[in-house]
Protein backbone atom coordinates (compact mmCIF):
# COMPACT_ATOMS: atom_id res chain seq x y z
CA UNK A 1 0.00 0.00 0.00
CA UNK A 2 1.40 3.46 -0.88
CA UNK A 3 0.65 4.91 3.03
CA UNK A 4 2.87 1.85 4.31
CA UNK A 5 5.76 3.45 1.99
CA UNK A 6 5.45 6.54 3.36
CA UNK A 7 5.04 5.49 6.66
CA UNK A 8 8.24 3.55 6.35
CA UNK A 9 10.14 6.93 5.08
CA UNK A 10 11.09 9.02 8.01
CA UNK A 11 12.33 12.23 5.61
CA UNK A 12 9.05 11.33 3.06
CA UNK A 13 7.11 11.58 6.09
CA UNK A 14 8.77 14.67 7.16
CA UNK A 15 8.36 16.21 4.17
CA UNK A 16 4.50 15.39 3.73
CA UNK A 17 3.94 16.44 7.49
CA UNK A 18 5.07 19.91 6.88
CA UNK A 19 3.48 20.21 3.31
CA UNK A 20 0.07 19.55 4.87
CA UNK A 21 0.52 21.75 7.80
CA UNK A 22 1.94 24.29 5.62
CA UNK A 23 -1.50 24.18 3.74
CA UNK A 24 -3.75 24.25 6.35
CA UNK A 25 -2.18 27.19 7.84
CA UNK A 26 -2.04 29.28 4.70
CA UNK A 27 -6.05 28.34 4.66
CA UNK A 28 -6.28 29.71 8.47
CA UNK A 29 -4.02 32.64 8.07
CA UNK A 30 -4.26 34.10 4.64
CA UNK A 31 -8.12 34.96 4.94
CA UNK A 32 -6.74 37.17 8.26
CA UNK A 33 -5.19 39.71 6.37
CA UNK A 34 -8.36 40.29 4.30
CA UNK A 35 -10.90 40.67 6.59
CA UNK A 36 -12.34 44.00 7.87
CA UNK A 37 -13.01 42.84 11.42
CA UNK A 38 -9.23 41.78 11.72
CA UNK A 39 -7.85 45.02 9.60
CA UNK A 40 -9.79 48.17 10.06
CA UNK A 41 -10.14 49.76 13.62
CA UNK A 42 -13.34 49.52 16.17
CA UNK A 43 -15.33 51.95 16.72
CA UNK A 44 -13.50 54.87 18.29
CA UNK A 45 -10.30 53.33 18.46
CA UNK A 46 -7.61 56.05 17.01
CA UNK A 47 -3.42 55.90 17.79
CA UNK A 48 -2.14 56.66 20.57
CA UNK A 49 -1.22 59.81 21.24
CA UNK A 50 2.35 60.50 22.15
CA UNK A 51 2.40 60.77 25.78
CA UNK A 52 0.49 57.25 25.80
CA UNK A 53 2.51 55.86 23.94
CA UNK A 54 5.59 56.55 25.70
CA UNK A 55 3.84 55.38 28.76
CA UNK A 56 3.12 52.01 26.69
CA UNK A 57 6.67 52.01 25.69
CA UNK A 58 7.23 52.24 29.27
CA UNK A 59 4.60 49.08 30.59
CA UNK A 60 6.58 46.78 28.06
CA UNK A 61 10.12 48.21 29.46
CA UNK A 62 9.35 47.34 33.20
CA UNK A 63 7.25 43.53 32.18
CA UNK A 64 3.50 44.88 33.21
CA UNK A 65 2.46 42.30 30.41
CA UNK A 66 4.18 38.84 32.18
CA UNK A 67 1.37 39.70 35.04
CA UNK A 68 -1.19 41.53 33.64
CA UNK A 69 -3.09 40.38 30.12
CA UNK A 70 -5.00 42.66 28.06
CA UNK A 71 -7.36 40.27 26.27
CA UNK A 72 -11.20 40.09 27.73
CA UNK A 73 -12.40 36.45 26.40
CA UNK A 74 -15.90 36.37 25.22
CA UNK A 75 -16.91 34.18 28.04
CA UNK A 76 -19.69 35.71 31.06
CA UNK A 77 -17.10 35.79 33.77
CA UNK A 78 -15.02 38.04 31.89
CA UNK A 79 -17.63 40.04 30.72
CA UNK A 80 -19.50 40.70 34.14
CA UNK A 81 -15.95 42.05 35.53
CA UNK A 82 -14.18 43.12 32.51
CA UNK A 83 -16.65 44.51 30.39
CA UNK A 84 -17.35 43.98 26.60
CA UNK A 85 -15.04 41.24 25.08
CA UNK A 86 -12.33 42.45 23.07
CA UNK A 87 -12.04 42.79 19.78
CA UNK A 88 -9.27 42.36 17.13
CA UNK A 89 -10.13 46.05 15.61
CA UNK A 90 -8.98 47.30 19.05
CA UNK A 91 -5.64 46.51 18.60
CA UNK A 92 -4.63 47.65 14.90
CA UNK A 93 -2.40 49.96 16.36
CA UNK A 94 -0.70 47.80 18.72
CA UNK A 95 3.08 47.33 17.57
CA UNK A 96 3.65 44.42 19.45
CA UNK A 97 0.56 43.62 20.58
CA UNK A 98 0.05 42.95 24.63
CA UNK A 99 -2.60 40.21 24.69
CA UNK A 100 -0.65 38.39 27.38
CA UNK A 101 -2.03 34.88 28.57
CA UNK A 102 -0.89 35.02 32.23
CA UNK A 103 -3.08 36.79 35.37
CA UNK A 104 -1.03 37.41 38.37
CA UNK A 105 -2.78 40.81 38.30
CA UNK A 106 -6.25 41.38 36.68
CA UNK A 107 -6.72 42.20 32.94
CA UNK A 108 -6.28 45.81 32.00
CA UNK A 109 -8.36 45.61 28.48
CA UNK A 110 -10.72 47.82 30.82
CA UNK A 111 -9.27 49.55 33.12
CA UNK A 112 -8.93 53.52 31.46
CA UNK A 113 -11.05 55.44 33.70
CA UNK A 114 -11.57 53.02 36.11
CA UNK A 115 -9.85 54.29 38.83
CA UNK A 116 -8.68 58.14 39.00
CA UNK A 117 -5.07 59.43 38.07
CA UNK A 118 -3.79 59.46 41.83
CA UNK A 119 -5.32 56.43 42.59
CA UNK A 120 -3.08 54.70 39.86
CA UNK A 121 -0.28 57.20 40.84
CA UNK A 122 -0.39 55.89 45.02
CA UNK A 123 -0.68 51.75 43.22
CA UNK A 124 2.42 52.29 41.28
CA UNK A 125 4.49 53.72 43.96
CA UNK A 126 3.51 51.15 47.12
CA UNK A 127 0.18 48.97 45.66
CA UNK A 128 0.09 48.04 49.17
CA UNK A 129 -1.14 51.06 50.25
CA UNK A 130 -3.57 50.56 47.94
CA UNK A 131 -4.50 46.75 48.00
CA UNK A 132 -2.66 45.18 50.98
CA UNK A 133 -2.69 41.86 49.71
CA UNK A 134 -1.03 42.82 46.28
CA UNK A 135 2.03 41.46 45.26
CA UNK A 136 2.96 43.84 42.66
CA UNK A 137 6.20 45.31 43.16
CA UNK A 138 6.35 49.29 43.51
CA UNK A 139 7.89 51.56 40.91
CA UNK A 140 8.70 54.75 42.58
CA UNK A 141 11.94 55.22 40.03
CA UNK A 142 8.94 56.57 37.28
CA UNK A 143 8.63 59.30 39.36
CA UNK A 144 11.60 60.88 39.40
CA UNK A 145 12.44 59.51 35.87
CA UNK A 146 11.56 62.60 33.07
CA UNK A 147 11.08 62.56 30.00
CA UNK A 148 12.90 64.70 27.35
CA UNK A 149 10.64 63.75 24.48
CA UNK A 150 13.72 63.40 22.00
CA UNK A 151 12.83 60.34 20.10
CA UNK A 152 9.49 60.01 20.54
CA UNK A 153 8.88 61.91 16.66
CA UNK A 154 10.57 58.92 15.53
CA UNK A 155 8.69 56.91 17.01
CA UNK A 156 5.34 58.36 15.33
CA UNK A 157 7.30 58.07 12.25
CA UNK A 158 7.82 54.64 12.68
CA UNK A 159 4.30 53.85 13.33
CA UNK A 160 3.26 55.32 10.49
CA UNK A 161 5.56 53.36 7.99
CA UNK A 162 3.61 49.89 9.76
CA UNK A 163 0.44 51.55 8.70
CA UNK A 164 -0.61 53.41 11.69
CA UNK A 165 -2.47 57.27 10.82
CA UNK A 166 -0.13 59.75 12.26
CA UNK A 167 -0.39 62.99 11.04
CA UNK A 168 2.56 65.01 10.08
CA UNK A 169 1.14 67.60 13.07
CA UNK A 170 0.87 64.61 15.14
CA UNK A 171 4.28 63.92 14.88
CA UNK A 172 5.67 67.70 14.85
CA UNK A 173 3.62 68.42 18.10
CA UNK A 174 4.92 64.80 19.88
CA UNK A 175 8.34 66.03 21.49
CA UNK A 176 6.91 69.23 22.89
CA UNK A 177 3.66 66.74 24.34
CA UNK A 178 6.22 64.70 25.78
CA UNK A 179 8.96 67.12 27.07
CA UNK A 180 8.86 67.55 31.08
CA UNK A 181 6.65 64.99 32.13
CA UNK A 182 7.49 61.70 34.45
CA UNK A 183 7.60 58.16 33.01
CA UNK A 184 4.67 57.54 36.15
CA UNK A 185 2.50 60.38 34.10
CA UNK A 186 3.09 58.47 30.51
CA UNK A 187 2.23 55.52 32.48
CA UNK A 188 -1.18 56.32 33.86
CA UNK A 189 -2.07 58.21 30.48
CA UNK A 190 -1.57 54.72 28.69
CA UNK A 191 -3.74 52.79 31.67
CA UNK A 192 -6.33 55.55 31.79
CA UNK A 193 -6.52 55.22 27.63
CA UNK A 194 -7.39 51.64 27.84
CA UNK A 195 -10.76 50.25 26.91
CA UNK A 196 -12.38 53.67 26.61
CA UNK A 197 -13.07 52.99 23.28
CA UNK A 198 -15.42 49.52 24.10
CA UNK A 199 -17.48 52.06 26.68
CA UNK A 200 -18.98 53.02 23.69
CA UNK A 201 -20.24 49.92 22.26
CA UNK A 202 -23.39 47.89 22.85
Amino acid sequence: MKHDRIEKNVGLLGVLTVVAISFGGLAEIVPLYFSPQMNEPAPGVVPYPALQLEGRDIYIREGCGNCHSQMVRPLRAETERYGHYSLAGESVYDHPFLFGSKRTGPDLARVGGRYSDEWHKLHLLNPRDLVPESNMPGYPWLAERVLDGADTPGKLRALRRLGVPYSDEQIAAATAAVAGRTELEALIAYLQGLGLAARTWR
